[in-house]
């Protein structure tokens, strides 16, 4: 079955972050991703890490002001420089908790202008997490959560990801926002597994856990067995009640 990684930005919120990492270790998972690490020294998560025997699996780059409602800047023109910060305090991050893959929110823009300084943008931050063997991940996001983000269908980012044209660019999936946007998901994952680097989950309607809304989930995961997907799973959902509560859909997946 799939490599499943908890999301500590949304499980075990009942917990502070730092605690987060024992509970899901405890919970059987063997690696976590977060949205965002940097109010955290990257010294004290790395020891939850080798503490916990945990991956450190996927964070984002620095969003812009996230509490004002920016999400990401790499595709407004006048941010570049605050970008290019942000790629190398991600960086360091990364090479703290040996973190192999990225992910760069575009942000709320449209436009040529936007487009061009999205593929300038990840051209950059391409480069500069190659030389280190990590991988930058795009990944467009639904229009009801996020109305006016740069990036929203699977055809978009393979177009930039092709202009970019840097081998270590790859797509992450993530079968909630695409669910809502297009549907379709097993065809459509199989279709793209060449260029996918990264899937999460959560169910719709709600963004809750595996199995409180319309996607057959036990057929998804069958199915990446099928295609040959090696890569994680990450569980990036809100549960419903305490974290721990809402697990039992893992159970029967889990690979050890």
């Amino acid at each position: 079955m799939p490599r499943f990684c908890a999301n500590l930005s949304m499980l075990f919120t009942e917990l502070p972050f730092l605690d987060r990492f024992e509970a899901a270790a405890r919970a059987g998972f063997n690696g976590v991703e977060c949205m965002f690490p940097y109010d955290v020294p990257a010294a004290d998560i790395a020891d939850r890490l080798k503490a916990n025997n945990l991956v450190q699996v996927l964070f984002n780059l620095p969003p812009g002001d996230w509490a004002a409602g920016e999400r990401g800047i790499a595709a407004l023109a006048d941010r570049t420089d605050e970008f290019r910060a942000g790629v190398e305090q991600a960086l360091g991050y990364a090479l703290a908790l040996g973190c192999s893959k990225v992910h760069c929110l575009a942000g709320i823009a449209a436009g040529t202008q936007a487009r061009e300084t999205y593929v300038a943008n990840l051209r950059h931050a391409a480069r500069a997490f190659a030389e280190h063997g990590i991988d930058v991940l795009i990944e467009p996001i639904n229009t009801r959560d996020i109305p006016g983000y740069f990036l929203t269908g699977t055809q978009q980012a393979l177009d930039v990801i092709a202009e970019v044209g840097a081998a270590n660019l790859r797509l992450q999936y993530d079968c909630y926002h695409m669910q809502i946007m297009q549907g379709d998901l097993s065809p459509t994952i199989e279709r793209l597994l060449p260029s996918i680097g990264h899937i999460q989950v959560a169910d719709t309607p709600g963004r809750n856990e595996p199995g409180t809304g319309e996607i057959n989930y036990p057929f998804v995961f069958a199915h990446l067995d099928r295609i040959g997907y090696g890569g994680w799973v990450g569980c990036e959902y809100r549960p419903l009640a305490a974290t721990q509560d809402g697990l039992k859909w893992l159970a029967p997946h889990m690979s050890g």
